[in-house]
Order: C-alpha cells, then sequence, then structure tokens
C-alpha cells in the first residue's frame, strides 16, 4: 500500500423523514438494511421547514468497518451504475436507493411500507488523519482526491459503469 492509495474512511446511511414519515419506520428500514446502531439527526437551527429547534428530523448510520462487501450490495441495487454528477470534485460520493427492497437479500415488509434511503461514501489517502487533527494543518494539494481518481477507484474497486 503506497500513501497515494485510495479507501474508503465511511459510509453514511440516512434517511430524511421531515414531518410525513414515522421515525421509528426510518430506524428500522436502517438498521435492518446495515446492523448499524442508528443516530436520530435533529434540526440545529431555528425552525427548519416548520419543525421546531432540536426535534428529530431524520436518522443515519455511519459504518466503517467490512464496508466493501456491504457497499457491492447497495450497488446490486443500482444495478452497478452510478452517474458522474453522483461524484463532487472533494472525491466523494452518494446515491440514492428508492426502496430498501431493491437492496439483496432485503424482505418486503407491509408494516414499514415502501422507504428509499441516502448513501454517502467518503473516500480518503493514506495521511488524512490530520484533517481530524486538534492543531489545524493543511493537507497537500496533490494529495486531495479528485473526481477523477474517485471515479477510477469506483470502476477498478467495484466494477461500476459511470454514465455521463
Amino acid at each position: 500500500m503506497g500513501m497515494r492509495d485510495i479507501r474508503i474512511e465511511k459510509v453514511t446511511l440516512n434517511i430524511g423523514c421531515g414531518t410525513k414519515t414515522p421515525l421509528e419506520t426510518a430506524k428500522t428500514v436502517l438498521k435492518n438494511v446495515s446492523g448499524g446502531k442508528v443516530v436520530l439527526t435533529k434540526t440545529k437551527k431555528r425552525s427548519t421547514f416548520n419543525v421546531p429547534k432540536n426535534k428529530a428530523i431524520g436518522c443515519k448510520i455511519t459504518l466503517r468497518k467490512n464496508t466493501e462487501s456491504f457497499l457491492k450490495r447497495l450497488f446490486e441495487a443500482k444495478e452497478n451504475r452510478l452517474r458522474a454528477t453522483n461524484f463532487d470534485n472533494t472525491g466523494n460520493f452518494s446515491f440514492g436507493i428508492r426502496e430498501y427492497i431493491d437492496v439483496p437479500g432485503m424482505e418486503y415488509d407491509p408494516k414499514m411500507g415502501v422507504l428509499g434511503f441516502d448513501v454517502c461514501v467518503t473516500l480518503e489517502r493514506p495521511g488524512y488523519r490530520i484533517k481530524r487533527k486538534r492543531l489545524p494543518r493543511k493537507l497537500g494539494k496533490e494529495h486531495t482526491i479528485k473526481k477523477e481518481d474517485a471515479m477510477e477507484f469506483a470502476k477498478r474497486k467495484f466494477g461500476i459503469t459511470i454514465e455521463e
């Protein structure tokens, strides 16, 4: 492993409930799909979309272990295709899954109905730890991950076709 090798830092699954979707349903969907620990997301500032401050508005799960095998399952739900617009300029990519039953191995539960979720994949290189340190230092310009690097990584690692 060289210093230029790209790896997956984390995968975040997220369902924004707003005021319509019951939180418990969203929590069970995320728990069943990934098996991780669900965290509630709350509104930060004053009332957002008519939801008062500090009220739960969605839930998310962050996975840092066994991310590759899990991502392969999620890509199967997208038929191993991503768009070029799914990648951002800092080398991360995200995509949505319309219905949780698209994920292989998931059974339909009539109590939950049809719910989708967002998947965000954060990539990093060795040496990205300085971003998390208390003393602020910059990451070198040549060491950052660019959009093309991330697309190449996804193609090579997971065999994904990228559509323009």
